[in-house]
């Protein structure tokens, strides 16, 4: 029942990634990564409230699994992240380089803090 949980999660994560990247490249023309961001900052909000939730009992093992480890997993990619800063600085845009991924870590970590922040005052 485990994997089927992560699987489900995954089956829904990985396409968000995909439209989320598409919808935002349509508004962001330019070189710099925002629909990878965006993903990736939406998935440290999803497991940040979901990691709250968990804290304060609200949240049973099989949502955790299916939500954070399926969902927000396939939603974030390091990989990806990874690929574009590198695409970035070998192209010669260092400044973009170095702005995902400081942005991206800050981003991150901001939107972890809020979803973790959110699942306190709903929960806490």
């Amino acid at each position: 029942m485990t994997w089927a949980l992560v699987i489900t999660g995954g089956m829904v994560g990985a396409p968000l990634r995909y439209l989320i990247d598409r919808a935002v490249g349509r508004w962001h023309d330019g070189a710099f990564p925002w629909g990878t961001f965006t993903a990736n900052a939406l998935g440290c909000l999803v497991l940040g409230l979901l990691t709250g939730a968990a804290e304060a009992d609200a949240a049973p093992p099989d949502l955790q699994l299916l939500l954070g480890t399926g969902l927000a997993g396939a939603l974030t990619t390091y990989s990806t992240f990874s690929y574009e800063t590198l695409r970035l600085a070998e192209g010669g845009a260092g400044f973009l380089a170095a702005a995902n991924v400081a942005s991206g870590v800050v981003a991150g970590l901001g939107a972890a803090s809020l979803g973790a922040a959110l699942a306190q005052g709903l929960w806490g």
